[in-house]
Formats: C-alpha cells, structure tokens, sequence
C-alpha cells in the first residue's frame, strides 16, 4: 500500500455524464432515511412537540437545502471550487469557534457545538468541518502530486488537520474530533505520505485520546459502561441495552411499520444517534442486510469514481468523501449494536438533523461532480 497513488498524471479532459447508479443509490439512502423517521419518530414527536411528524417535516426542509448543495457541488467546475476553498475552509473554521461565544453558540449538557439560527433551530460547525477538512487536505495533496514523500506535503495538512481537531476538541465534541482525524489519517496514506514520519504521530495521539476520555466523567462512564453492560442498563449504559433488545425484537423479518415499534420507543433520542435500531426492529434481519448492500454499493461505486477521476484534487476529496460517509455509517452501526461504546456520530441519510444531513449530501454532490471526470467505460 505504501506505493499506492491516484492517478494523478493525467490532465482533466471534456466532462461526461455522471454516474447515475451512484446517483440512484444515493437518492434511496435518502429516501429510506426520510421512511425510517416517518417510521420511529412519531411517538417522540408527539411528545415533546405534540406533532406526530415534526422531525420528518423539520427533515423535508433541511433535504432541500442540502439538495441545493448537492447540485452546486455537481456542477461547479472543480477550478472554481479551488478557488473558493479559502472562504470554505476559513468560514467554516470561524463557525467552529463561534459555536463557543456565549450568546451566539447554543450550549447542552456542556458541549457548545451549535449555533442557533432563531426559532428555525441550530446548525453544527464540527459537521461541516468534516467536509471541509477533506477539500483542505485534498488540495494541499494535489498540489504536490508528484512529490507524496517531501516534507512540505506532510507537514502543513497535518497542522491544518490539527487545527481543526483542536478546535472541535475544544467544544467538547470528542467523537467528531477524533472522526475527523481518523478521515484524515487514511487521506494521508493514500496520499503516499512516508509513514515513518506518521506514525511516530499516531502513536502520541493514544494517550491524548486516553486523557481526553478519562478527564470529562460522562466519557469515562460511557467506556465503564461498555466493559459492565449489566450493571449500567439503567444509567450509562441504557441506550445501548434498549437498542440491543429492539435490534432484537425486530427478527428476521422485522415488526413491520405498522406495527407501534413498542421497544423503539424506549430510546431516548431514538431519531438520531440510534435510528438504525429502529431500522432493526421495522425490517428486521432482512432490512438490516438490505441497508448494508446498499452502502457496499455506495461505496463500491464511489471508490471506483475516485479512482477514475482525471483530476487528483477530485480524486482525493472523492475517496476522501465516500470514507467519510462509510466509516461514519459503520461507526453509527457498531455503537448501536453494541460492537464499540457510545459516540455522538449519526447515521449518514438516516438520523434526524439538518447538519448532518446537509454535509452528506454536498459530498455526495462532490462525488457525482468528480464522476463526470472519467471516461464511460472505466465509470461503466
């Protein structure tokens, strides 16, 4: 692997149409995500804002923003979108430490990681950093194609990788942060960056990990309660034991969604972090398979356009975007089965929120632009 490389010696020639298998995958993502919150979250919407579809009618709107970025990022030509990355990467840096100001960042349970727009609600920085910080890398890395191993090529993406860790960090959104670095990481592999100079790096990152876990008390909880499930299944530890019991309530063939989803209502926040348990227990087994077929397509398809596209700053924020959406899915996945302890990523597509939601379909729209820089039998 350490020689692997993008092909990045070939110019960008005339577009061709984009791929439109990863564009229907895409499109059904979203629309079992927009079916799964129609499905789980009437009796929470019901509840606390006495709407049975409050989430899914709040969800409508935010898909038509996030379609609109997902058409500008399909159709800017890749040189423009350069040339914007300054405003996008500083914007969204100066977002990040604005979620922090009092009185303009919305603060819960301790972490000030929104910005409130009104009575419309709040936006998430951290999560636009996420697509943000691909664009970044990718374009440091193009610009030295040719020379993956110099220390230039190394050095300043990996202080702006960190400067946007730290901030995150900062915020008190350990998981986003740590996802972002992860994302990063694997971009500086693919990139060909010598490992000798990186892993010295990731091996100092441990023990920053392990502080940042053990000196905030609910993380350090969420981990107890991961190694001792039995003895936190009604404090730190009850959203994993409800999300186990409804994944298992759901079969083979799923309660279907008529059914009430009795054990779904017993998650708190089931419309976010864990709407794949709602997932589980409407479709069951089958549905579950279908939903992981589906993301392997995702994938399979996205890969195949990084690796495809004429232009390397396309084939960097391509690959770079595709993990993003996949390792963030697998994640959201291994925390509600119980495979990892708890983390705040959402489900790509699935959980309820406007940034989240947003975020993934502009890098969608970024994959679908770098798809009409390949030829039709490559993409085909």
């Amino acid at each position: 692997m350490s020689d692997f490389t993008f092909q990045t010696d070939r110019t960008v020639g005339s577009y061709v149409k984009s791929d439109l298998l990863f564009i229907i995958c895409t499109l059904i993502l979203w629309g079992l995500g927009m079916f799964m919150l129609y499905v789980c979250t009437p009796y929470t919407g019901e509840r606390l804002f006495s709407n049975r579809y409050y989430f899914v009618t709040r969800q409508f709107v935010w898909s038509f923003i996030g379609f609109v970025g997902l058409v500008f990022f399909a159709l800017i030509p890749m040189h423009s979108l350069r040339r914007l990355l300054p405003l996008i990467v500083m914007g969204t840096l100066f977002l990040c430490v604005v979620a922090m100001l009092p009185g303009i960042g919305s603060e819960r349970k301790g972490a000030a990681r929104w910005i409130r727009l009104g009575n419309f609600g709040t936006v998430q920085p951290s999560e636009f950093a996420k697509f943000a910080v691909v664009l970044f890398l990718s374009n440091l890395f193009s610009k030295h194609a040719d020379e993956p191993k110099s220390k230039q090529n190394f050095q300043y993406p990996f202080v702006g990788l960190l400067v946007f860790v730290v901030v995150i960090f900062l915020q008190k959104d350990f998981s986003t942060g740590l996802f972002v670095f992860f994302v990063g990481s694997l971009m500086f592999f693919v990139a060909g960056v010598l490992m000798s100079w990186f892993v010295p790096l990731m091996l100092l990152a441990i023990p920053a990990i392990v502080l940042m876990i053990t000196i905030e008390p609910y993380r350090l909880m969420r981990v107890i309660a991961f190694f001792h499930p039995e003895e936190y299944t009604l404090s730190s530890g009850y959203q994993k034991f409800a999300s186990q019991r409804s994944i298992t309530a759901g079969g083979l063939w799923g309660n279907g969604f008529g059914s009430g989803l009795t054990e779904v209502f017993k998650i708190p926040e089931v419309q976010t972090d864990y709407i794949f348990a709602g997932w589980a227990d409407a479709m069951g087994l089958v549905g579950v398979t279908v939903f992981f077929l589906l993301l392997v397509f995702f994938a399979v398809r996205g890969y195949r356009i990084a690796f495809c596209a004429k232009d390397s700053f396309a084939s960097y924020a391509a690959f770079g975007c595709v993990t993003s959406i996949l390792v963030q899915s697998l994640l959201n996945c291994a925390v509600v089965c119980g495979a990892v302890p708890t983390t705040g990523i959402t489900l790509p597509f699935f959980s309820s929120g406007g940034s989240s939601l947003i975020v993934t379909l502009c890098m969608c729209g970024f994959v679908i632009n770098a798809s009409r820089l390949g030829t039709d039998d490559e993409l085909g």
